[in-house]
C-alpha cells in the first residue's frame, strides 16, 4: 500500500451543494428554494419565536417577577423530638450545641427556631432565638425551661 492508494471510506465524504451557480449544476434558477413567496427571498421567513400570528410565548409570560421580601428571616428549625434524641437530661440547648450535634448546619448563618413536632421527656434549658408556643408548652411540661 502506498500513500497515493489511501482513499476515504465510500460515502464518508460528501460534496457541498453549490446553489445558484447556473442550470448545469442542477441547483440553478430558484436555488432549491421553490417558486415565489416569503421563504424564497433572501432573509425571508419568520423570526425565532414566531407562532403563526398567535401571541408568542415570550409576550404571554409576565414581564417581571413577583414581590420578594428582602427582610424575611429564614430560621434553622429543630423539633422538640430531635432535642429529646440529642440531649441528655439537664443539658442546655444553644445554637452552638445544636451545631456540634449536627442538628443544624451553622449557628452563625441562620437564627434557630424550635418547633413543637414530636414529644419531649427530658428537662432541658433551651436558649435559642425563637420557640413556637407548642414547643414552649411541651418543654415546660417536661420540666425544662425556655430562656
Amino acid at each position: 500500500m502506498q500513500l497515493n492508494d489511501l482513499m476515504p471510506a465510500p460515502g464518508s465524504r460528501k460534496t457541498r451543494k453549490r446553489v445558484g451557480r447556473g442550470h448545469g449544476s442542477g441547483h440553478g434558477g430558484t436555488s432549491t428554494r421553490g417558486a415565489n413567496g416569503q421563504l424564497s427571498r433572501a432573509g425571508g421567513g419568520k423570526g425565532a419565536g414566531f407562532e403563526g400570528g398567535q401571541l408568542p410565548l415570550a409576550m404571554r409570560l409576565p414581564k417581571l417577577g413577583g414581590f420578594i421580601n428582602h427582610n424575611r428571616v429564614e430560621y434553622a428549625v429543630v423539633n422538640v423530638a430531635r432535642l429529646d434524641e440529642l440531649f441528655a437530661d439537664g443539658d442546655i440547648v444553644t445554637p452552638e450545641a445544636l451545631e456540634e450535634k449536627g442538628a443544624i448546619k451553622s449557628a452563625l448563618k441562620a437564627p434557630v427556631k424550635v418547633l413543637g413536632n414530636g414529644d419531649i421527656s427530658k428537662k432541658l434549658t433551651v436558649k435559642v432565638e425563637k420557640v413556637s408556643a407548642s414547643a414552649k408548652e411541651k418543654i415546660e411540661k417536661a420540666g425544662g425551661k425556655v430562656e
